[in-house]
């Protein structure tokens, strides 16, 4: 391996010693993902040995190795290689086995992985793997500990769309808070690209007849209703090919609603689902994602029946209008509960006080009957809004192409008073959660207990990071990142009898055990000045209450390049299927202080066992390309 190297990184010294930057090329010429802060460190560390600023060739392989070479993975090749140098493939395969738990890997498995990893071409011609190519092995997607199957789509997706976890955004046109932030076309595409299916659009009568999306009642800003359905028919399908649900919060005029329909059937076209798929009136069950694969659906209110929208089909019904019966208009539309109106006052209380004086300013007086555009009406097929009243009422009355919007507070409720009645109603019908009101700061609630119950769309604010939105993206990492996942059969069962505070007979109980070996190049502590933190990691579980549980390690001082703590965790879970886990990795600054280093959260059924690097995403949900911890996952 002596000699590839020098080979490789030869010309580089043509012109003698090398520095930083050159130093740092190198190594991405090498297709080595470092942090700055690291290898300056190391650099610098190098080169103070003696006066100057550039290194030479021997300096680099010893920077290399300081970065590269980790301890850990050169014990699991020295315990497989029978000469410390190289592992043959039947070497190869007997760690895939025993260690990885891969029962299945077999020569081709070796070979494959030999051609894919090995750098150096005399040794990958022998059937060989080098410790760099080990190494290079352990780093990548194969060996993460999100089992590699998943990241594509692997599960059935020929089932009614109420067997689907969604998802789904919250007034996804903000980037910032309810109040005063700005409303952004870049909330739509942002969301779209993470694999979102069921985006909000608020809409509001503008001027000179375009209807226009804002957060109503509020200073955000106003962006125009046509310009969001373009950009939603360029990015629908960009990363996911299954159906995009438009949950509208119509606050226009009939005539504006007119308007809302044109660009919906001339702006997307043939992917605007604009009646039944293969004309069936006969709705006893929902189509699957399979089925309504690169459609757009309208969520709205309806008017009348599908029957009597197919018949109009052919007609021409510009400027007609009908009335939605009370039941459908007994309160504000639905989520505008959500909307609240904003008084002038200056302090908080007082203004918690107006509210409470004050009624919410009145509906224009023609909307609150609440006439709805034929147009539009009649776009809506597989998603009609239907006001929530009960679980008993929806029983009795609900179709199953009737969906219901409920605010978190009420749904909240009702998982803890009627979880039985709550997970029989989301077996037959799309519900949705969107947040409370009052979350000015466009803060999130835990989706966790509401995907328990069965709900499909648990709408999230995705401008807001934190721990909800973290677990929002772990669990739709699943199934591909195509934003549909199929519920535990004990969540699409109608007779079922699982409750989450009642797991019964549908717990498959889990014992996990997770050793933490090491972290490598996890980024600084943001007061070190030059590349350490103190780091230590906690593993929560999120799932039915049972099973929530947190475990923390030690902290391990002064250290961010290549900590190690080889300490052990169990779990025993009740209902993997439902279970979250993340790891979030936090310096120490103060016994009270906790500054956040990167997190990783997914379900506990994509979980690898073997050796296995836990890649980070910053707060954002960015991938910090270089950093990572080192686990060992074991589960029976």
């Amino acid at each position: 391996s002596h000699t590839w190297f020098w080979n490789v990184i030869q010309n580089d010294f043509k012109t003698g010693n090398i520095d930083l930057e050159g130093c740092m090329r190198l190594l991405e010429k090498m297709q080595i993902p470092f942090d700055e802060d690291h290898v300056k460190h190391i650099f610098r560390r190098t080169v103070d040995k003696r006066a100057g600023d550039a290194i030479s060739m021997e300096d680099f392989r010893a920077i290399y190795r300081a970065l590269v070479h980790r301890p850990e993975y050169a014990e699991l090749f020295r315990a497989y290689s029978s000469d410390g140098v190289t592992l043959s493939d039947t070497q190869l395969i007997k760690f895939l086995v025993k260690e990885q738990f891969q029962a299945e890997a077999d020569e081709t498995t070796a070979l494959e992985a030999i051609m894919k990893y090995e750098p150096i071409d005399e040794v990958r011609k022998k059937r060989q793997m080098s410790f760099e190519g080990f190494m290079r092995y352990m780093r990548s997607e194969e060996c993460s500990i999100f089992k590699i199957q998943h990241r594509t789509i692997y599960q059935d997706m020929n089932q009614p769309l109420c067997d689907y976890f969604i998802s789904s955004s919250h007034n996804t046109y903000l980037i910032a808070d309810q109040l005063m932030g700005p409303s952004h076309l870049w909330g739509y595409t942002s969301a779209l690209l993470k694999g979102c299916r069921c985006l909000e659009i608020d809409c509001w009568d503008g001027t000179n007849n375009e209807p226009i999306v804002y957060h109503g009642h509020t200073l955000t800003s106003k962006i125009p209703f046509r310009s969001v359905i373009h950009v939603i028919d360029k990015y629908a399908f960009m990363s996911s090919a299954y159906p995009v649900v438009l949950s509208l919060e119509n606050h226009c005029s009939p005539k504006q609603q007119e308007v809302m329909a044109h660009y919906l059937k001339s702006i997307l076209g043939d992917k605007l689902l604009s009646s039944p798929i293969g004309g069936e009136v006969d709705m006893t069950q929902l189509p699957s994602p399979e089925a309504l694969k690169f459609k757009v659906l309208v969520k709205n209110k309806k008017a009348g029946t599908i029957e009597e929208s197919m018949l109009r089909m052919d007609e021409d019904n510009v400027g007609e209008t009908d009335d939605l019966s009370d039941s459908d208009f007994l309160s504000e539309d639905e989520d505008s509960d959500d909307t609240i109106p904003l008084q002038r006052s200056r302090s908080p209380t007082k203004r918690r006080a107006d509210r409470r004086a004050s009624p919410p300013p009145q509906k224009k007086s023609k909307v609150r009957k609440g006439k709805i555009a034929l147009a539009l009406s009649d776009l809506v097929v597989y998603t009609k809004s239907q006001k929530f009243v009960s679980f008993e009422h929806s029983l009795m009355n609900q179709k199953c192409y009737e969906n219901n919007s409920i605010g978190e507070s009420q749904a909240r409720k009702l998982l803890r008073y009627s979880a039985k009645e709550f997970i029989s109603h989301t077996t037959r019908f799309i519900t949705r959660i969107y947040p409370k009101g009052t979350r000015m700061r466009s803060s999130n609630y835990n989706p966790q207990e509401f995907w328990n119950v069965g709900c499909q769309m648990v709408a999230l604010n995705f401008q807001t990071p934190g721990t909800q939105m973290e677990l929002q993206d772990g669990k739709f990492l699943d199934n591909g990142g195509c934003g549909y996942v199929l519920k535990p059969v004990f969540l699409r069962d109608r007779n079922t009898t699982f409750t989450p505070n009642n797991v019964g007979g549908h717990s498959k109980p889990m014992s996990l055990s997770i050793r933490l070996i090491s972290g490598h190049q996890l980024p600084p502590s943001s007061l070190s000045k030059t590349n350490k933190a103190d780091p230590k990691v906690q593993i929560e579980i999120f799932g039915v209450p049972e099973d929530q549980a947190r475990k923390k390690s030690s902290v391990v001082k002064s250290n961010a390049l290549s900590p190690k703590w080889n300490e052990t965790f169990s779990f025993n879970i009740q209902v993997p299927e439902l279970a979250m886990i993340r790891f979030c990795v936090e310096d120490e600054v103060s016994l009270a202080n906790n500054e956040f280093l990167g997190q990783f959260t997914l379900p506990v059924m994509s979980l690898n066992t073997g050796y296995r690097n836990i890649p980070l995403l910053s707060r954002e949900g960015i991938k910090l390309e270089s950093a990572s911890l080192f686990a060992h996952v074991w589960y029976y």
